[in-house]
């Protein structure tokens, strides 16, 4: 028996040798280190505003960087606070406002990044119906969802001196819009005008919040305190990878991340998604700003602490906020992959 042992071992250290030797005989071993897996939840269906997570999917750039990523779909009522401390997803999609509210209400969470400088938020009216400036949509009925009310509303309300009286809920359709040429409603830049085109709305005028002084960070990448603190590593390449992700998106050739995207979304086109890109350069809603000096996903003290003061000035945020446990500059400024 220990003979017949033996022999088994020599075959065993053998058939290793020979694989290690001959490449064609393990090529479905792995070269290196498994790659670490990580789960971005996104809370919604996928669409060029996504483009450069999908595109670090589809290009290897996570991979590059050690990375397996899974990309989840979500809606608008997903809530992914619960998935990120219950350790389910490991990376979410959030905004300035949002992680200040966590900070408020102690939840372990953090921005890292900031993939968007601008909000690509809009109010839009019909053309030749006298709303050529902001200040003119004073008198109008303005369609607003529940979370605006929440967030950009009382930012306006306090500077152009809106009322609530001229709001009525927006049930994302066009038809109360398209029904009413008095009518304003709430969009985003890179959906809402090509929708309108579609409808017969020609040229409606689009009032980019971000140009009137709402400057939140809009899709950041927010993860766990505990993240940060004991897995930094991990956290610096999921940003990493992300940011070149973002500019292989906007820079170099997209098809990937979009054949990526119309996989996920079959009711995805070429036309929205190339009229989405196209807005996100010419609006500058991803490199401007301080992305421009220190690289996608750049992020400032100063700002979190100009938006913070906006929303304490408007009565959406308490006096005394921590604003510092919302978000960390560790991960950014680095000139990843800057262009």
């Amino acid at each position: 028996m220990k003979q017949s042992s033996s022999r088994v071992r020599r075959v065993l250290l053998l058939c290793a040798a020979l694989a290690c030797a001959q490449p064609g005989l393990a090529g479905a071993q792995p070269s290196g280190p498994a790659p670490e897996k990580a789960v971005m939840f996104i809370g919604w269906r996928a669409e060029a505003e996504w483009g450069g997570f999908f595109q670090a999917v589809a290009k290897g750039i996570y991979r590059k960087h050690g990375l397996d990523v899974e990309i989840r779909l979500g809606n608008p009522q997903s809530n992914p606070t619960p998935m990120l401390l219950a350790g389910r997803v490991d990376f979410t999609a959030g905004s300035s406002g949002t992680s200040l509210n966590a900070a408020r209400e102690g939840a372990p969470l953090m921005s890292v990044a900031a993939i968007f400088q601008k909000d690509p938020r809009v109010l839009i009216a019909h053309p030749n119906q006298g709303v050529d400036k902001i200040e003119q949509i004073k008198d109008r009925t303005v369609l607003v969802g529940a979370l605006g009310m929440a967030t950009f509303w009382p930012y306006l309300r306090g500077r152009f001196g809106f009322t609530d009286d001229q709001v009525k809920p927006y049930t994302f359709s066009l038809a109360p819009f398209l029904a009413d040429k008095k009518v304003v409603q709430q969009g985003l830049i890179t959906n809402e005008p090509l929708a309108l085109k579609k409808a017969g709305v020609e040229n409606p005028v689009s009032f980019l919040l971000a140009d009137y002084g709402w400057d939140p960070y809009m899709t950041t990448i927010v993860t766990t305190r505990d993240n940060v603190e004991k897995r930094p590593q991990f956290v610096q390449k999921f940003v990493d990878a992300s940011i070149e992700g973002w500019y292989s998106y906007l820079y170099d050739d997209p098809s990937a991340g979009n054949e990526l995207i119309k996989r996920n979304n079959p009711e995805m086109t070429d036309e929205q998604i190339a009229f989405a890109i196209h807005a996100m350069k010419e609006r500058g809603l991803i490199d401007s700003g301080d992305a421009k000096r220190l690289g996608i996903g750049a992020m400032t003290d100063a700002r979190w602490e100009h938006f913070y003061r906006s929303m304490v000035d408007v009565g959406v945020l308490p006096t005394g906020l921590d604003v510092r446990k919302a978000y960390t500059l560790k991960f950014v400024n680095k000139k990843v992959g800057m262009r």
